[in-house]
């Protein structure tokens, strides 16, 4: 099996390479191969009478640099077959260096020898310029494959392959994403080399003044964790002090049970801002109910239960389990199979059958919802009517009922037979598909725009609405349904 033989050459100029590397490459070798000319040391070793075999024809005919390394790779191999030779690489073959990993994926099949040897890395010569100890916190990202999630801006960072003017566009555009315009980055090109050239610029301007090249890398400067406030790990950080010894009274002395019905007030304030189509509000209103979440999950970690990292965790997992259509091999045709799936993995999940089929409809729903969903439950095993006809029947003799009650002057029976009369009409409206909940809701805030509006003309007035006998109110109310009619 012949061999390549992988030299890196360094970070920059020619007075970087260890002298062993210079002699191998300077004696006996006739197969000598290049990722790219574009290196102050390949284009030393040329004015000695040293020839290489480039792939820079390959990067120009490919728009995307997943499809450049493996062709490279496929060449060398296919180069190798029936000779030894050389492959030179920038800075050092193990640091950001994909053809060599590449390779390294081939020889494990047997497809060929590897000799690597090494190459001064540019990042020793990009701490020394920038005077930085990477001990501190150091993270080293390739910018042509950046994701902003991975990225960790309390330690030092550096990106590399910031080659040209495209790259530092992206660059800029997803730093801005956690950092301010004028926070300051700094440009480092060919470090170690007499071309060394720092420049510190306003990220806004990362690729607009700074000339950049192959040798280019930016640096982004520790950020101050009270700068970062839009991250998760600040808020975790922000509800642990609060439950602290050393945080607030109120926070400390707080338990599951003494915030439940904050969790439900924030839920419905939520809503409210949907209903009005409120997007500020509905971000105001999601910060309030994670923060209960936020507060519950600390409970559970200050009493060894559970952590935050438990509930995203299971959060995560079962989405991943109920989407085998997106994670998976499963192949759905509607979103009616997509609820059919999850129900059936809901349910082997579950293990053991319920004692019950209304089990998993919760007592602390509102009671119209509730209605709607233990409706439902029992629908499913069939009991419930095929037409809405009898639907009817029963919501008029659930009336009747209440009628009598009332007459006969009986109080508990009437809230028994009013009770049955709502679950009769939520049912007419599941029949209809119509959320009985979403009606009510809606007829609910039709009478505050009216009555509202109600108010804002008796104040043209002078008035307030007590001033007003019921006939007048019943006009007030005639001409606030007509003005907002169209909006209702």
């Amino acid at each position: 099996m012949n061999t390549i033989t992988i030299i890196g050459l360094g970070a920059a100029d020619l007075e970087q390479l260890p002298l062993g590397i210079y002699r191998e490459l300077t004696q006996n070798q006739p197969h000598l191969y290049a990722r790219t000319l574009d290196h102050p040391v390949i284009q030393a070793l040329q004015k000695e009478g040293i020839t290489f075999e480039s792939f820079d024809s390959v990067y120009e005919s490919h728009d995307q640099f997943g499809d450049v390394y493996p062709e490279i790779v496929s060449r060398l191999l296919t180069f190798s077959g029936g000779q030894d030779l050389t492959y030179v690489v920038p800075g050092h073959p193990m640091l950001a260096e994909r053809t060599v990993q590449l390779l390294i994926q081939a020889r494990d099949r047997g497809e060929v020898s590897l000799d690597i040897k090494g190459g001064q890395s540019f990042l020793d010569a990009t701490f020394t310029a920038l005077e930085i100890d990477p001990i501190e916190g150091f993270q080293f990202v390739d910018a042509t494959d950046l994701k902003r999630e991975e990225l960790q801006f309390l330690n030092h960072l550096i990106l590399c392959q910031v080659y040209d003017s495209l790259v530092a566009s992206e660059v800029k555009l997803t730093l801005l994403e956690d950092l301010p315009a004028d926070y300051p980055v700094t440009i480092v090109t060919a470090a170690g080399s007499e071309h060394e050239k720092i420049t510190t610029v306003p990220l806004e301007e990362l690729d607009r003044r700074v000339e950049v090249n192959n040798l280019t890398s930016v640096y982004i400067p520790p950020v101050k964790k009270e700068a970062l406030n839009h991250q998760f790990f600040r808020l975790r950080e922000v509800i642990k002090i609060l439950r602290s010894p050393e945080g607030c009274p109120w926070d400390r002395k707080q338990t599951h049970e003494s915030l439940r019905k904050y969790m439900i007030e924030e839920a419905y304030e939520f809503i409210d801002a949907v209903n009005r189509m409120d997007d500020d509000h509905m971000v105001e209103e999601l910060g309030d109910v994670l923060l209960q979440v936020m507060l519950h999950s600390q409970i559970g970690e200050d009493e060894g239960y559970f952590t935050i990292d438990d509930v995203i965790v299971s959060i995560t997992e079962k989405m991943i389990r109920r989407h085998p259509h997106v994670f998976g091999e499963i192949t759905v045709d509607s979103s009616d199979e997509v609820v059919t799936n999850w129900e059936a993995i809901k349910a082997e999940e579950k293990g053991e059958q319920s004692a019950s089929i209304l089990d998993s409809v919760p007592e602390s729903f509102p009671a119209l919802l509730q209605a709607e969903e233990l409706q439902k439950k029992a629908a499913k095993v069939g009991f419930d009517w095929e037409t809405v006809a009898p639907v009817i029947e029963k919501v008029e003799e659930e009336w009747q009922e209440f009628k009598e009650a009332r007459d006969s002057g009986d109080r508990e029976e009437m809230e028994k037979e009013f009770g049955d009369w709502l679950f009769a009409i939520a049912n007419l409206a599941r029949h209809y598909k119509i959320s009985s909940e979403n009606a009510l809701q809606r007829t609910n805030r039709k009478f505050r725009t009216r009555l509202s509006s109600m108010e804002k003309d008796a104040l043209a007035e002078g008035r307030q609405l007590r001033d007003y006998d019921l006939d007048s109110l019943e006009e007030l109310w005639v001409k606030a349904k007509a003005k907002h009619k169209g909006a209702e």
